[in-house]
């Protein structure tokens, strides 16, 4: 299916999130017709690999679907990024993969790669116990992919390279318990609640290690690695979400007055700087990420790794897309005034949304020190 075609799908799709916002919030998930919508859409297969029916688009037809949908929503553009998790069942065995999956190529995958969960060798299974939070879409997700460390007693198990081997431990939504913990500040609407599992036997070979290892399938989206991969489905969503809060606002401002004032928020001398300052940085945060994936993706089409000075333009570029986005939605949300504090206002749920969504640990600045470490050679 062509990216232009997954694009109109999703803003169709934002239309109708869009519409039912509040009733994601409600239940604290995406509604099921919705799930069933974006899975017609191809919306949870964007980032899977071809050769498991996945549509494996290019890196910027992935952000800007991402982007499309989060303008519209947060919750659902969360909810979409996140099952695009069936991206990394590029790291399994492709007959290992295939044979999950069997004939169902329309999936949903969370993933929480947190090493929470602790693993034991028994044969040729691992024996798993955890809790995992933060498991966004787990409600309507047909396989979970969750963090564990391999242990050798009270011990991590070590690679050959000297590192503790931790792993993704891929298994199905029936073998694990979902326990309702979601009330949160933002992205109410993303179900993402903890996960636990005591005892689960699952083959050695539905593991693998993405943030350690390079994929098993050779297609060009997996060049990119685990951490810009990452980039490339997290980077959409900030931009989605500033570019609704600023479009609020800007409808908003010629009507809003200050007071008993005459004047309105838009004739402000000061707003009016504020507004073209943040936009700017906006527009230009989502030029230089859009630039940084475009110059790997050249790379990658021609059939080789990123080099770790692309790896670490993707990490700048999505970091300060985030940051731009945070400056964003702050100025549109106090400026508009008291009536934007009101539980439903567009304001107020993308103040919450992207501020929920900066604690992830892909927005904790890792992406500026290791642009620095590789500019200082550390």
């Amino acid at each position: 299916m062509p990216a232009s075609a997954i694009l109109e799908q999703a803003a169709e799709f934002g239309l109708e999130c869009r519409e039912r916002a509040a009733e994601a919030e409600a239940l604290r998930t995406m509604p099921s017709q919705l799930v069933d919508m974006a899975k017609a859409a191809g919306l949870f297969r964007m980032a899977m690999p071809a050769a498991l029916g996945g549509l494996e688009l290019d890196p910027v037809a992935i952000l800007n679907v991402i982007e499309e949908v989060s303008c519209a929503d947060g919750s659902a553009g969360w909810t979409v990024l996140i099952g695009n998790s069936t991206a990394f069942f590029a790291w399994l065995d492709h007959g290992v993969a295939a044979a999950m999956l069997g004939n169902t190529t329309d999936i949903v995958s969370t993933s929480m790669f947190a090493p929470l969960g602790r693993a034991r060798i028994d044969g040729d299974h691992l024996v798993i116990d955890g809790r995992w939070p933060f498991n966004s879409g787990c409600m309507h997700a047909d396989w979970f992919q969750a963090g564990v460390m391999l242990m050798d007693g009270d011990r991590p198990c070590l690679r050959p390279d000297g590192s503790a081997d931790a792993r993704f431990a891929f298994f199905e939504r029936d073998r694990a318990e979902i326990i309702d913990t979601w009330r949160s500040t933002g992205l109410r609407g993303t179900g993402s609640h903890d996960l636990a599992v005591r005892a689960l036997r699952i083959p050695v070979e539905h593991t693998a290690a993405p943030m350690l290892e390079p994929a098993v399938q050779t297609g060009p989206l997996w060049q990119f690695g685990f951490f810009p991969l990452l980039s490339v489905l997290m980077g959409g969503f900030p931009l989605g979400v500033a570019r609704r809060a600023l479009d609020e606002f800007a409808r908003l401002a010629p009507n809003k007055r200050r007071g008993a004032s005459a004047t309105t928020v838009a004739d402000d001398s000061h707003t009016q700087y504020e507004f073209g300052r943040v936009e700017a940085a906006l527009q230009g945060a989502r030029a230089l990420l859009i630039d940084a994936l475009g110059d790997a993706w050249i790379t990658a089409t021609a059939g080789s790794p990123l080099s770790t000075q692309q790896a670490a333009r993707i990490g700048l570029a999505s970091q300060h897309a985030m940051q731009a986005a945070v400056a964003a939605v702050d100025l549109a949300f106090t400026s508009a005034g008291a009536g934007a504090v009101y539980t439903g206002h567009p304001l107020e749920r993308c103040f919450r949304d992207l501020h929920t969504a900066n604690q992830h640990i892909a927005f904790s600045g890792e992406g500026f020190r290791g642009y620095a470490r590789h500019r200082f050679g550390c």
